[in-house]
């Protein structure tokens, strides 16, 4: 049995409805599709999803979002007149939504998700529909009926264990289960949304409670390739990656997988499979846990911005003992995540998001460390960028980090930071952010092949 999840590229039209029809028809194991909300048609489009975070946050505010609702529901509704269907189902969705919007709530949040998840649930609705008229034996099934039970966390749902044993349940369902992706329900019966991108969840957690013998997810590029093609035209396509080589790339900026998407296929050693909606005979991208055949140090190069650090300095910080805590608990005071710690002797790097980070928050962040962990210095240094160099080969291989830093050296690009994970399966350098694509393209240089003028 597979697992088969669509992407938002693959459902924006028609026309794109029609290839994922003919894609699950290709293939008798794949029983169980996975359906994001409809994506951008062109580079002007807006996606659904933020169509309806645009509503939901209109209408908390007591604004007018009636031409909101009108550019949502005209999506749905030139879909049902590409693929034919009776208009009878968008006015049954019109109700539904109208419900979600008027119906009461403990928070803020939990309105977002409630309204946000109608993209995926609605557009499951519309599959299930088209897959029938087309002949096909399929249902839509609701996460809240099929038992996926998250915890009460808007936006960031965690999946519960209690969950599995209940969905394993869809692997006795006859025909073509249509499920929608991004939520599940919180044992109190509320809709919670994972992280954005959340559908790649979804369908990783319906392949595990399956035991699928591969779970396909299915987008808008051949292959996962071994760095952003926005940077490096024509790069190097990767045939095989392991899940950590995976997890590690899509932390670093690959959006091609959501990264949490690997933990519940990596516990079952169930097989990924990256495909292309648009060019489905492309091989595309295998996830395993284990490669066959070494490709060399470095399999891929990730990049993302928006990052910033908060460096302190003490004195003899290595002998004080409870520093490290006491300075991630003046952070937790604040709300605030961090991502990592490089540290020395007499100091140590904290590295965040910078949009968690206000300038109140950082004044009163860096006053609260001089005085409560008499600090020598708190300096916070802004617009950062994080570079993943990965590859599980770079255990076996000498050298991998002097060559990265060499080749930063002669692109003249000055590093910020490095950090290198125990797993020895990734590099982190940071770098200002207006050195970003320079060090990028010096280090596909230096790895890969030159950068294409």
């Amino acid at each position: 049995m597979k697992v088969i999840k669509f992407g938002g590229s693959s459902l924006a039209a028609g026309e794109q409805i029609k290839k994922v029809f003919q894609i699950v028809c290709e293939d008798p194991t794949r029983k169980i599709v996975v359906v994001s909300a409809p994506g951008k048609r062109s580079n002007e489009d807006q996606k659904v999803t933020d169509l309806l975070i645009q509503c939901a946050e209109k209408h908390f505010r007591g604004e007018n979002c009636a031409e909101i609702i009108k550019a949502i529901f005209c999506r749905y509704e030139t879909i049902c007149i590409e693929l034919e269907l009776p208009m009878s189902i968008l006015e049954s969705i019109k109700e539904d939504f109208a419900e979600r919007l008027m119906a009461g709530y403990k928070d803020k949040f939990s309105f977002y998700d409630r309204v946000k998840a109608c993209g995926e649930d609605y557009m499951a609705q519309l599959v299930a529909h088209f897959f029938q008229a087309q002949g096909l034996q399929a249902a839509y099934v609701n996460p809240k009926e099929a038992g996926l039970i998250v915890s009460r966390e808007p936006g960031n749902a965690q999946v519960l264990p209690v969950s599995y044993e209940r969905l394993s349940n869809l692997k006795e369902k006859s025909g073509i289960t249509v499920f929608p992706g991004f939520f599940g329900y919180s044992q109190e019966g509320e809709i919670m949304t994972f992280s954005r991108s959340g559908s790649d969840v979804t369908g990783a957690i319906l392949a595990k409670a399956v035991q699928a013998d591969v779970y396909e997810n299915f987008t808008d590029v051949n292959a996962v390739y071994s760095i952003n093609p926005a940077i490096v035209s024509n790069p190097k396509e990767i045939r095989e990656l392991t899940y950590r080589e995976m997890r590690e790339l899509s932390y670093g900026g690959f959006t091609v997988l959501h990264d949490e998407a690997l933990i519940p296929a990596f516990s079952e050693k169930i097989p990924v499979h990256i495909r292309n909606t648009n060019n489905s005979s492309a091989p595309g991208t295998k996830i395993v846990s284990r490669r066959e055949e070494e490709i060399g140090p470095v399999v891929g190069i990730a990049s993302d911005h928006g990052f910033c650090s908060i460096y302190v300095s003490k004195y003899l910080m290595n002998r004080e003992i409870g520093f490290g805590r006491k300075l991630l608990t003046i952070l937790e005071e604040f709300g605030l995540s961090y991502e990592h710690s490089p540290s020395g002797i007499d100091d140590i790097s904290i590295i965040l998001r910078e949009d968690q980070l206000t300038p109140s928050a950082e004044s009163k962040i860096i006053e609260r460390i001089k005085i409560e962990l008499t600090a020598d210095e708190v300096v916070i240094q802004h617009h950062l960028s994080l570079i993943m160099v990965v590859g599980e080969g770079m255990r076996h291989n000498v050298g991998t980090m002097s060559r990265a830093s060499k080749a930063l050296a002669e692109a003249r690009v000055n590093i910020e930071m490095i950090n290198q994970g125990s797993s020895e399966v990734s590099m982190m350098f940071g770098v200002k952010e207006i050195d970003e694509k320079r060090a990028v393209e010096a280090l596909y240089r230096e790895f890969f092949a030159p950068v294409p003028v």
